[in-house]
């Protein structure tokens, strides 16, 4: 089921998401069906990518990082991603009072978890870590990540059209605040020297 719904997402958005409202889907059924096994594609795929395949700055030869650096990020990563669908859930839920639509925390956790579903996938670039490549394939991901939230939010959320607008817009807000929290955090972190440790060859 949730192959399909993923396949439908990317054919057919706006079909699937009448589908996917109508599941009924409690939040740990959600996580466990869906975000805990997504999650690991990044996770996985940072962790393989960054200590076997490696990534060149200028001329400066390949770096690589080691394995129990790239275990510790990968399980951070991995946790990263099931408390982004669950705060985000969180948040759709308080904020759907404000516009008119109380919904069960399930609904908003499955609803955050399939409009991520792009991000979690484009987690399998992380296999071959080049910068430039990374963000040309990222960019589309995120795009389409937004196009999901504002064609999904009025369909699963049962509101209309212009309250869902404004709805997928203050998350939209929300989580660009959450992100730069997230990045000035880990700027922070390694600031103080718990970054990563890598080796060049």
């Amino acid at each position: 089921m949730v192959i399909q719904h993923l396949i439908g997402l990317f054919s057919n958005p706006t079909n699937e998401w009448s589908k996917i409202k109508a599941n009924s889907c409690s939040a740990t059924q959600c996580l466990l069906k869906h975000v805990a096994f997504m999650a690991l594609i990044p996770a996985v795929s940072g962790y393989i990518g960054t200590t076997k395949v490696g990534w060149s700055i200028g001329a400066s030869g390949t770096h690589y990082l080691h394995n129990d650096s790239a275990a510790i990020i990968a399980v951070l990563t991995y946790f990263a991603m099931l408390a982004g669908v669950i705060g985000m859930g969180y948040m759709i839920q308080w904020m759907s009072d404000t516009y008119g639509k109380k919904q069960e925390l399930g609904r908003c956790i499955v609803f955050a978890a399939y409009v991520a579903s792009p991000l979690f996938l484009i987690g399998f670039m992380m296999l071959y870590p080049i910068m430039w490549l990374n963000m040309l394939i990222g960019l589309p991901a995120i795009a389409y990540t937004v196009f999901l939230l504002y064609n999904g939010l009025p369909i699963v959320m049962e509101i209309e059209k212009e309250k869902g607008f404004l709805f997928a817009s203050a998350i939209v807000g929300l989580g660009m605040v959450a992100l730069v929290a997230i990045l000035a955090t880990s700027i922070l972190l390694w600031g103080f020297g718990f970054g990563p440790t890598s080796v060049s060859y």
